[in-house]
């Protein structure tokens, strides 16, 4: 059995191919992590372009520094998505900025809360998308499906009480998306820099 803090076999390896400069490693790379970075970036700039550029940025960032990732403090997919966050959130500082002085409105206050809850649903996405597959089902019916716990239950042919430990599980996680050291949160994810 593998040490608890040792980092999962597949992120070593992959950081190892990066290092050596393997592009068939940065395409399975972008093949699995591309929506997750994209998605992210769009949450937190609400514009696809943008989201596009941040997408190549991250990728890029990655080729050319494999190093900055170290197999040790987490697993890659937190990693990348720690950095598509900051990557995303100087990118719409620096648009925000630019926004309020061109109209001469609005106060550094204004700009921090348009960060801030742009980070805290990019973090509540990230949580969601990272969840086990049994809790995602159980708040999506209760979510957009309006099932109670009952409901839920009788749709995932789970009993009740399974039904409400997964959904009371579930939202506990998601309710760490406002707590910027949360531990759903991927390491280096947190607070909006």
């Amino acid at each position: 059995m593998a040490k608890k803090d040792a980092p999962p076999r597949w992120d070593r390896k992959m950081q190892q191919r990066l290092a050596r400069g393997e592009a068939a490693a940065l395409g399975e790379l972008y093949d699995r992590f591309a929506s997750l970075v994209h998605g992210l970036a769009h949450r937190v700039l609400g514009d696809e372009r943008a989201a596009d550029r941040i997408t190549r940025d991250v990728f890029a960032h990655v080729w050319e520094h494999p190093e900055t990732y170290d197999p040790k403090q987490g697993p890659l997919r937190s990693w990348v998505a720690g950095l598509t966050h900051r990557l995303a959130v100087q990118r719409l500082r620096a648009n925000e900025t630019a926004a309020l002085t061109r109209a001469g409105e609005g106060s550094a206050e204004e700009l921090e809360r348009r960060v801030r809850h742009a980070s805290v649903a990019a973090r509540a996405d990230y949580i969601v998308q990272s969840m086990p597959t049994p809790l995602r089902a159980a708040l999506e019916l209760a979510y957009f499906q309006r099932r109670d716990y009952r409901q839920a239950a009788a749709d995932l042919s789970i009993t009740e009480d399974e039904a409400r430990r997964r959904l009371r599980l579930g939202l506990q996680l998601l309710s760490t998306a406002h707590d910027t050291g949360a531990p759903g949160a991927p390491p280096g994810y947190g607070g909006a820099a």
